[in-house]
C-alpha cells in the first residue's frame, strides 16, 4: 500500500462490537431456512425503499473522489448507477431463493450397529470483509453471509463512506423487521478499525479482502485469520491457429472492453504465429476504434501494433483500456506464458479444435478456464450463485467466484449408544462402515 500503515491492536469499543457480532453469529446458526430467507426479503425491500438516498449518497462520494483525482478504475467501481443498484437488489432476491447451504448431509454412515456418523455443512461464523470502492459488494456480501448462517463485519473504503452508511442503514432497517439479531451485520468506518480487525482472530473466522493487489497482499501478510481472495487478475486470451478470427475478435473485445476495471477482464492477448498477421490486420482497426492502447512484443509490432511492450507489461493488471499482445509459437508456448505470468484467475482459448481446447483447459492452472467465450463470465451472479463474496485464486477450495457454498464449512456428528473403542480393539464389536 502506498502509505505506511500501522496495525494497531483493537480498542475496547471494537472488541465490544466484535463480541456482539460473534454472539449474533451463534444465534443465526440456529435459525431456519425460512427465517433467513425472510430476512433477505425484508432487506431487499428496504434497499428498494431507500434507493434514492443510496444513490444520492453515492453521487456525493463519486464527486468528492473525482475531485481528489482517484484512479479511473476505482471511480468505475465506486459509481453506483440505478441499474447497478437494482441489479444488486435482484441479486439479494436470487440469493434468497437458492437452496439452503446449511445442514446438508455430506456423509451418512453406519460405523457399527447403533454408531452413526454424519458430516453436515455448518456456517463458518463471523466473516470480516475489507473492500475498496465497491458499494455493490457490500450488498452482495451481506446477503450471502446471512443466507449461509454467518454474521459479518464490513469495512469499506473511505471514498465510499456515505454510500456504505446509506446501504447499511437500509439493510439494518430490513434486518430489524426480521427475527435475526440486529448485530448480525456491523459496519466499521475508520481506517484504524480496518487494520485492527486483523488482530481479531478470536472473533473473526474468515477475512475476505476486495480491492487492490497491494491491499490483499498486505492483509494476507499481516493476520493469523484465514484469508480468502485474490491479489491480481491477470487474465489471458489465446487465439489458436485453428480459430474463427471474427469470433476471436468479438470475444477479445468483450473480455477487454465490457468492463475494463474488472478483475476478470483480459490484460494479455496471445496469438498463434500462423494466424497473427491475418488476425491483427482485422483486429487493430477495431481495437483502435474502441480506444484500446495496444502494447506488443517485437513480432506484433512488426505486424502493426504501435507501442512496444516491456517485460513488466506481461505481469501488469492494467484495469484500463490497455492490452498487451504477444505472438506465440504454439499452444505449449501460450500455456507456458500463462503459467509464468498469470494469476490463476481466468484464462481462455479461442479455437475450433476441441482437442486443443481440452488440452489448454486441463493444462492451465487457473480457477476458470474458458473455451470460445468471454472471460467476463467469471462472476458469481452469471454463474447462477445469486451473488459472490469475491473470487479466490487459491488451489484449495473454495475456488473461483465464491457464493453460498464457499461460506459454509462442515462438522462431524457421531451418535452412539455407549460405544467405546476398547470393544472394537478387543474384537467384541466390529466396524461395518455402511453408507446409509
Amino acid at each position: 500500500m502506498k502509505d505506511k500503515i500501522e496495525i494497531s491492536m483493537p480498542d475496547i469499543e471494537l472488541k465490544e462490537k466484535a463480541l456482539k457480532v460473534r454472539k449474533a453469529a451463534m444465534k443465526i446458526c440456529h435459525t431456519s431456512n425460512e427465517q433467513r430467507r425472510d430476512a433477505l426479503n425484508k432487506m431487499a425491500d428496504s434497499l428498494v425503499h431507500y434507493s434514492e438516498e443510496i444513490l444520492e449518497a453515492n453521487d456525493h462520494d463519486f464527486n468528492v473522489a473525482k475531485k481528489k483525482g482517484i484512479s479511473q478504475s476505482l471511480l468505475s467501481r465506486l459509481k453506483l448507477s440505478k441499474d447497478k443498484l437494482l441489479h444488486g437488489i435482484d441479486g439479494v432476491r436470487k440469493v434468497r431463493d437458492l437452496p439452503d447451504p446449511v445442514g446438508q448431509v455430506q456423509i451418512n454412515k453406519k460405523l457399527a450397529s447403533g454408531l452413526i456418523l454424519q458430516r453436515k455443512t455448518v456456517p463458518i461464523g463471523v466473516i470480516g470483509v475489507i473492500f475498496e470502492s465497491r458499494p455493490d459488494a457490500f450488498i452482495q456480501i451481506s446477503s450471502l453471509a446471512l443466507r449461509s448462517g454467518n454474521a459479518a463485519i464490513l469495512k469499506g473504503g473511505s471514498e465510499a463512506n456515505q454510500t456504505n452508511e446509506a446501504i447499511f442503514n437500509a439493510l439494518q432497517s430490513g434486518l430489524n423487521k426480521s427475527c435475526l439479531d440486529e448485530n448480525s451485520l456491523c459496519l466499521l468506518t475508520s481506517r484504524k478499525d480496518s487494520m485492527s480487525m486483523l488482530h481479531l482472530d478470536k472473533d473473526i473466522s474468515l477475512i475476505i479482502p476486495r480491492g487492490s493487489n497491494e491491499l490483499v497482499k498486505f492483509i494476507q501478510s499481516n493476520t493469523r485469520i484465514p484469508v480468502l481472495g485474490h491479489a491480481d487478475g491477470i487474465c489471458h486470451l489465446y487465439i489458436d491457429n485453428e480459430s474463427n478470427i471474427n469470433l476471436g475478435i468479438k470475444v477479445a473485445l468483450d473480455s477487454k472492453t465490457q468492463y475494463p476495471a474488472a478483475c476478470n477482464a483480459i490484460e494479455t492477448l496471445l496469438i498463434h504465429k500462423d494466424i497473427a498477421k491475418e488476425f491483427l490486420s482485422k483486429a487493430i482497426p477495431i481495437f483502435d476504434s474502441k480506444k484500446i492502447e495496444l502494447r506488443g512484443d517485437a513480432k506484433s509490432v512488426s505486424l502493426g501494433v504501435k507501442l512496444s511492450a516491456d517485460s513488466q507489461d506481461w505481469g501488469t493488471e492494467y484495469l484500463d483500456l490497455i492490452l498487451s499482445i504477444k505472438i506465440v509459437d504454439d499452444l505449449n508456448d501460450a500455456i507456458d506464458h500463462i503459467q509464468t505470468f498469470g494469476s490463476k484467475h481466468t484464462d481462455g482459448i479461442i479455437t475450433e479444435n476441441y482437442n486443443t481446447a481440452s488440452l489448454f483447459m486441463n493444462s492451465v492452472d487457473s480457477a476458470g478456464v474458458f473455451h470460445n467465450c468471454s472471460t467476463r463470465f467469471a462472476d458469481g451472479f452469471r454463474y447462477g450463485f445469486g451473488a459472490e463474496v469475491g473470487i479466490s485464486t487459491q488451489s484449495l477450495p473454495p475456488r473461483g467466484p465464491v457464493g453460498l457454498e464457499g461460506l459454509v464449512t462442515y462438522k462431524y456428528f457421531l451418535t452412539g449408544k455407549g460405544h467405546i473403542v476398547d470393544d472394537f480393539s478387543s474384537g467384541k464389536e466390529k466396524f461395518i462402515h455402511e453408507d446409509l
